[in-house]
């Protein structure tokens, strides 16, 4: 069970920036190969909110409406804020042939149709949040699924678990942060959307603006301001950022806010202004302190849509649908007799967490010191409000936007605002940002950048470790833009971790190319590629300090990817001597691969072999070499070919002290094919040949070469299968070997006493 489970977390909840990532076309996502078709399908399409998995979705939709995706015969598609309210039960048939469409004749021949012929149907699940255990599907098998009733959840795991319509495809939209993982048991593909490049973002905004006399002017005005231009590479903060440039320059404005939070309050004034009506300025600011509310009440609950009777009055209703913050769904009736229900949901995951932030900020119940544990960067494990995860950044922003008037209810509020203010930045003042998991300090950042208040951005400046490690959290283009800003202010000189973290090649150059980021890590195969493009574009200058800030070591080799990149890295060796030719720079190369001192192998037994064999072509080309590690928990198992491969570049390992062969399925023959060439290792101190499958022959070949070692200080044999005749052979040896410290052989085939007495002739055999 606790390996199922392990299996099941790895394979959804894992960093998707670990993977080799292999771009696909839209055709090509229902395909899996080797997967049998008589079983349910699982697939999973992550991304960010407003990265635009719902569009994609719909795409499908009218792909499949105009013949494509012939596999299917039936393709619904359901939105999981409108189907999962909580008080909501279902039927299987009502959920499919009620809530999605209604056939108006033949339901019941279609459901059985469907029923009989699962492998032709697709369901579609938009915006999944997760199931938790106590939610599994009940015991006992769907036997009227036409009639019984269940919960949204308890539906699903009943599909998810195979009891209802096995056979079936299920593709679900998710964010990366939401558990999947709970209740699907295994997932057949996963898709990860990673928003729009630079240049998809200036095709997006040129489309916007394709018709308006604005089109050139809009475009320049976006990219002027960086940090919203970078907040375009999601398609919903891009049609946010271009619907307010279009506002502003209709009004014959020449600038945009500096911040995501200037401009969601810039859109909600737009938004209300440009259709006033009858209804008061003051009206519509209750309206908008209730609309807050709800969303806050719903966010805590990770919902954004409810039944529509329960808004608290038909004013608000009427003022959220009016400005486009809801919008209206039916819900299903199980009975044609049943009165018609309405549902309501926001509009966009950015308006709800702007108004949470409004409610945080407006409300009279809160006080100020209350307001900074809605912030995310409190050291404790969980982060309660990851959900709302804008929420914190617009919250802080709204802290500094005060002196709005549109926000100003009254003298008493502003005078709230300012010390609402001196909280935060007491706050921040007393904040242990050292201390701080790199994921809240980005949010910290974040925050801060929001208030674009010179002291904290200082303050923080000031504060930040010298050793920042992003390993394995996701840098989108804003982060990328916020870091850099504010390591920009900084005096301090920084090394940066940047490995699994996503970041775009642009982002990648904007940091290393800051004068006070001194050494950095990232993906190799990213590094690469960004020392190609700066070749290319003959930026040469940036090109030689960003290989001279590069580190490398220690390298782990854990995939077949991580060999191929190490061998471009060499090769790019040879890109640099071309380089230094043409810039007339006095020495160009790369010292990471100069200074390469550790390397572990860990491929596992799939690949290890094959890997070996790859990357013993590029091994001279790291002249400090000293530690190479091909222990892994999985096992290399390079075998004989693996070693007799190995040993034919020793005499270029020339710096090589330790070298950990431990557990690769090595016999006599690989042992034999080492011990000739072991000598050539003039620097050799340890070599562990532990747990491997070696017998006296073997044995017999070390003792030979043993006292031509003459720099080795510790040999490890134990675990392997020498008899008391091999230890003799190697304590005999062992004699002429005063440079020798320690000798590990306990093998379970060396009887006790026999070892004991070894021990008692050189105490140097460990025991």
């Amino acid at each position: 069970k606790n390996s199922a489970k392990a299996m099941e977390k790895e394979l959804v909840t894992c960093s998707l920036q670990e993977k080799e990532k292999t771009a696909i076309d839209r055709s090509q996502i229902f395909q899996i190969p080797q997967r049998k078709d008589l079983e349910t399908k699982v697939i999973v399409m992550l991304g960010k909110a407003g990265m635009g998995k719902s569009i994609l979705v719909q795409k499908i939709c009218q792909d499949w409406s105009n013949g494509e995706f012939s596999q299917f015969e039936f393709v619904f598609w359901f939105d999981w804020k409108q189907i999962s309210l909580p008080e909501k039960q279902y039927s299987l048939k009502e959920l499919l042939l009620d809530f999605f469409v209604k056939p108006q004749e033949g339901s019941k021949e279609i459901f059985e149709y469907i029923l009989q012929n699962p492998a032709k149907v697709l369901l579609v699940f938009d915006g999944f949040k997760g199931l938790h255990d106590h939610e599994n599907f009940p015991r006992c098998s769907a036997s009227q699924p036409e009639k019984d009733l269940w919960s949204i959840k308890e539906l699903l795991s009943g599909l998810i678990q195979k009891k209802i319509l096995n056979g079936c495809t299920l593709l679900f939209t998710a964010r990366p942060k939401d558990k999947l993982y709970q209740c699907v048991s295994k997932v057949d593909k996963t898709i990860e959307i990673v928003g729009f490049s630079p240049q998809q973002r200036e095709l997006y905004i040129t489309k916007y603006f394709e018709e308006s006399p604005y089109c050139d002017s809009a475009l320049k005005l976006i990219k002027e301001c960086e940090y919203l231009f970078s907040h375009c590479y999601s398609p919903v903060m891009c049609r946010f950022v271009c619907f307010l440039c279009e506002t502003v320059l209709e009004v014959g404005e020449k600038s945009l806010p500096s911040t995501l939070t200037g401009v969601f309050l810039k859109f909600f004034q737009q938004k209300i202004m440009l259709m006033q009506t009858s209804v008061t300025t003051t009206q519509n600011q209750e309206s908008l302190a209730t609309l807050a509310r709800i969303a806050w009440c719903l966010g805590e609950k990770h919902q954004s849509a409810m039944k529509s009777d329960l808004l608290p009055s038909k004013e608000v209703k009427e003022f959220a649908l009016k400005y486009g913050f809801f919008l209206p769904f039916a819900l299903p009736r199980h009975s044609d007799s049943e009165e018609e229900e309405f549902g309501s949901t926001f509009s966009d995951f950015a308006i709800q967490n702007f108004l949470c932030a409004l409610h945080l900020l407006l409300a009279e119940e809160l006080k100020d010191k209350n307001l900074t544990k809605y912030l995310s960067f409190l050291s404790k494990k969980k982060k309660p409000y990851h959900w709302l995860d804008l929420m914190p950044r617009f919250l802080a922003g709204l802290m500094f936007l005060q002196d709005d008037p549109y926000f100003s209810f009254s003298n008493e509020d502003a005078k709230q605002s300012i010390k609402k203010q001196k909280t935060l930045l007491k706050y921040i003042r007393r904040l242990q940002i050292n201390t701080l998991c790199p994921e809240r300090l980005l949010e910290l950042l974040r925050c801060v950048y929001e208030t674009q208040n010179n002291y904290l951005l200082q303050h923080v400046a000031l504060r930040l470790e010298p050793d920042l490690s992003f390993l394995g959290i996701v840098l989108t283009p804003p982060d990328v833009h916020v870091l850099h800003s504010i390591l920009k202010r900084s005096r301090k000189e920084f090394s940066l971790d940047l490995r699994n973290s996503g970041i775009d090649m642009q982002g990648l150059q904007a940091l290393v190319g800051l004068r006070n980021v001194t050494s950095f890590r990232a993906s190799l195969s990213d590094t690469v590629r960004l020392w190609k493009s700066l070749e290319q574009t003959k930026d040469y200058e940036l090109l030689k300090a960003s290989t001279e800030k590069f580190v490398l070591d220690p390298f782990k080799a854990k995939t077949m990817k991580d060999i191929s990149d190490l061998s471009d890295l060499v090769e790019m060796q040879k890109m640099m001597n071309c380089v230094q030719e043409a810039s007339g720079c006095t020495r160009c190369e790369i010292p990471a691969i100069r200074n390469l001192r550790k390397l572990e192998f860990a491929l596992g037994p799939a690949c290890g072999l094959q890997g070996l064999l790859k990357l013993v072509k590029i091994l001279a080309a790291f002249p400090s070499l000293q530690h190479l590690d091909l222990d892994a928990l999985s096992e290399n198992g390079i075998g004989d070919e693996g070693a007799k491969s190995l040993s034919e570049v020793f005499p270029t390992l020339t710096s090589l002290e330790t070298l950990n062969l431990s557990q690769n399925k090595i016999t006599d023959l690989g042992a034999e094919n080492l011990a000739t060439a072991l000598p050539s290792l003039s620097s050799l101190k340890t070599l562990s040949l532990y747990n491997n499958n070696i017998c006296d022959f073997g044995a017999e070949n070390l003792a030979k070469v043993l006292p031509a070692m003459t720099s080795l200080r510790v040999l490890d044999v134990q675990y392997n299968k020498i008899t008391g005749v091999g230890a003799q052979q190697l304590t005999d040896s062992l004699r002429k070997c005063p440079h020798v410290k320690t000798l590990v052989m306990w093998n379970p085939t060396i009887p006790y006493g026999v070892l004991e007495h070894l021990h008692q002739l050189d105490p140097r055999i460990s025991v």
